[in-house]
């Protein structure tokens, strides 16, 4: 299809590729760049600069513009400002919005954080659940600013003494003993932890995996870990697997969770922090590069960046919740409410999605790795409606990489999780490369994509969870 065609926003347009089972889906890019490509034209735009900054002083900068004030486009300006300002929180994490730009701007963000039921989730995740502040958009002059700064860590990619890595996923947990950096156990264990209100279960259910690895180990010399949701100094901060504990239990168990684990193993080194870094961190290494994000399609999206020195960063890579579609009826995420978030697109809930607009019958009520095995099922068996799935998700994921790499510097890109597994994980890529290719040839050069095979799915994010901790 013609990239041409207009499309919903301030000069917007179509994607060339359009994903088959998804004709109304209009790239975030694109509602980016149509706002410059327009405004530019016509010369009717007022700079804009944001920074999104952390308590401890990580800081991101960005500049765009906005329509002025009685401009037709004036109120489409500001969402896109908003929908920009979404993704630097959720792919940075943030405590204060700096906003340089005309009031009316601030005052549209400063009531949407404050009064619209998105914008309260994402104030209270990023202000009182995540940083222990409330949330503040600040009218300041850029010159006011915190300096931009991104800090790193040097973690993983020790390999020495016996070892226990873990993944806490949503659907299983995950362990394994390794010892200088062969492992020599590992399992996979299936659990419902959101589910789950008792933070006693969760304890147990956690120190039962790390027993049956440490089984398999002469002693244990440290522990590493990976989980759904933001960990800060092995604090749980948010995630989705405690969902269902009440808000007393959490600040009394749950936050210091991993801390109770360590001190019941002796107090050995011990590191756990977010699955998508975890995933990075593991690409990274089996690759032996930097610039790589990673990204795990699964129950949800995990996503992780490492820099091009190998390090982990202060930003959370919470890409479930970041926008990558702009259309208005675009599907809406279960725990925030938003329209248009990456986990929509790149998990289970979207090949569950695809798969009824594909009409492919499927039990409604049944969980959804089972609807993701029917769907494999299909594809091995030649069904194109499948195949029409896969492709969708392909097209999905080559325009979201347009906006990914406005915002990650990244040179190769690593893909895993059940919705890669089989064939169709083939055909998301191919897709996405041809989406490249017809968009942004000079990002289809740029991008290497790299896949686990089976035996480094099963060992590579045990082997670079058990490597995080230093031994002393």
């Amino acid at each position: 299809m013609n990239g041409t065609a207009p499309g919903p926003g301030d000069g917007g347009r179509v994607p060339r590729m359009v994903p088959p089972l998804d004709p109304r889906f209009r790239p975030m890019a694109f509602a980016t760049a149509g706002l410059a490509a327009a405004s530019e034209d016509d010369g009717a735009r007022i700079p804009v600069a944001l920074a999104a900054a952390q308590p401890a002083g990580s800081a991101w900068h960005r500049r765009t513009w906005v329509r002025p004030a009685g401009h037709p486009g004036e109120s489409t300006s500001h969402r896109a400002v908003e929908r920009l300002c979404k993704f630097l929180l959720w792919s940075r994490g943030a405590s204060r919005l700096y906003v340089d730009g005309p009031e009316p701007l601030v005052a549209y963000l400063a009531c949407h954080y404050a009064t619209t039921p998105t914008g309260m989730f994402d104030a209270r995740f990023m202000g009182p659940l995540l940083f222990g502040l409330p949330f503040e958009v600040v009218a300041a002059p850029e010159a006011d600013f915190p300096p931009e700064h991104e800090a790193t860590a040097a973690l993983g990619r020790h390999l020495d003494g016996c070892r226990i890595g873990f993944d806490l996923g949503a659907s299983d947990r995950k362990s394994a003993a390794v010892i200088d950096g062969e492992v020599v156990f590992s399992e996979e264990i299936a659990w419902d932890p959101s589910r789950q209100a008792d933070p006693q279960w969760h304890f147990d259910q956690v120190m039962d995996s790390l027993r049956r690895a440490a089984a398999h180990l002469p002693r244990v010399d440290a522990i590493g870990g990976s989980s759904a949701g933001v960990y800060v100094d092995n604090e749980v901060r948010v995630a989705s697997l405690f969902r269902s504990v009440p808000p007393d239990a959490f600040e009394a168990r749950v936050r210091g969770l991993f801390r109770e684990l360590q001190a019941a193993w002796g107090g050995v080194p011990f590191v756990v922090v977010n699955d998508g870094e975890v995933t990075a961190l593991a690409g990274s290494m089996m690759a032996d590069t930097g610039g790589l994000l990673g990204i795990a399609m699964g129950s949800s999206q995990a996503a992780g960046y490492v820099d091009r020195k190998g390090h982990l960063t202060s930003r959370i890579d919470e890409l479930a919740f970041a926008p990558i579609d702009d259309a208005p009826d675009a599907p809406a995420d279960e725990w925030s409410g938003d329209r248009g978030c990456g986990v929509q697109y790149f998990s289970q809930q979207a090949a569950g999605r695809l798969m009824v607009a594909a009409g492919i019958d499927v039990d409604g009520s049944s969980p959804l790795p089972e609807r993701l095995v029917c769907l494999q099922e299909h594809m091995a068996a030649g069904d194109a409606r499948a195949a029409l799935v896969y492709r969708s998700v392909g097209a999905y994921l080559g325009y979201a990489l347009l906006t990914y790499r406005e915002h990650y510097d990244l040179d190769h890109l690593l893909l895993l999780g059940r919705v890669m597994s089989g064939a169709g994980g083939d055909v998301i890529i191919e897709t996405a490369r041809a989406v490249l290719a017809a968009e942004d040839p000079v990002a289809a050069e740029g991008i290497a994509f790299h896949v686990a095979d089976e035996r480094q799915k099963r060992h590579g994010q045990a082997v670079a969870a058990a490597s995080l901790p230093a031994l002393r």
